[in-house]
């Protein structure tokens, strides 16, 4: 986006945006200079120059011959935007809080866009009580790393499976957790690589990866009991067999089928190279 597009995501108007930039280049201004270099209609400008003003975007100096503008220091500026947005977010999130009501059905649900679905898995980390449960890669895991690790100093259970090299230590003195790594070939060919699963108190389960069609990151969110179940005994299952590989000596490995230790040396050779 440019730096006009950006402005008016911040809630300026497309002339305040362009007043506001012109002014960044050359001040102090009187409007009809401002008319020139930012292309506004001088029939417009000093309306825009009268918002931003009153917003605190601008200051004016006005004298008996004419009227000059300059801009508000953008790091100023910015601050107070900032300023600004955590009280509306503080606000809203009170006013919407109490009208929501939470859905106790077994519905599958859907959830697009990246942020969005980091957001909402965040926010089922943040309310779990008991037990949380994830898959994810390197990508995902830096994004709720910080939810992970709240989840521990709480002191509740932590079931991690990691399918990229990214690492996550947990600190708590009363955290109970389990972290592993799942086999890289396994994974490809699992087609785990890119899942993101998270599961808070078997209750509520998210499942997120990327469309392949269209490149959109997307989740299925279900508090289905049995869905649930199933995804909660995958991360169980695939952790007991973490912890029985680092059981097995080599003479057992030599026992497995071809494949089969091809899988777990993959996962050796991920531990040598971490």
């Amino acid at each position: 986006m440019t730096l006009q597009e950006n402005l008016i995501s911040a809630g300026f108007s497309e002339y305040e945006a362009r007043v506001y930039l012109s002014l960044l280049g050359e001040h102090p201004a009187t409007g009809y200079q401002i008319s020139k270099v930012s292309g506004v209609p001088r029939s417009m400008v000093y309306e825009a120059l009268g918002r931003l003003h009153t917003r605190g975007a601008v200051l004016k100096s006005e004298s008996d011959r004419a009227t000059y503008y300059r801009p508000l220091p953008p790091d100023t500026l910015l601050e107070q935007f900032s300023r600004e947005h955590n009280i509306l977010i503080d606000q809203l999130r009170g006013d919407l809080g109490r009208r929501y009501q939470p859905e106790q059905g077994e519905r599958l649900w859907s959830i697009s866009g990246r942020s969005a679905v980091i957001s909402y898995a965040s926010r089922m980390l943040a309310e779990a009580e008991r037990e949380v449960s994830i898959v994810a890669n390197d990508r995902e895991l830096e994004d709720l790393r910080p939810a992970i690790q709240n989840c521990c100093e709480s002191g509740m259970g932590i079931n991690v499976l990691l399918t990229g090299g990214g690492q996550l230590e947990l600190d708590g003195l009363s955290c109970k957790n389990q972290v592993a790594r799942h086999p890289p070939l396994e994974s490809e060919l699992h087609q785990l690589k890119d899942l993101l699963l998270v599961i808070a108190d078997s209750r509520e389960c998210l499942i997120a990866s990327q469309d392949p069609h269209s490149d959109q990151f997307q989740a299925t969110i279900t508090s289905n009991r049995d869905l649930v179940l199933i995804a909660w005994q995958f991360v169980w299952m695939e952790l007991f067999t973490q912890r029985i590989y680092t059981s097995l000596g080599g003479e057992m490995l030599g026992r497995l089928e071809p494949d089969d230790r091809r899988i777990f040396e993959s996962l050796q050779q991920s531990n040598q190279g971490n």
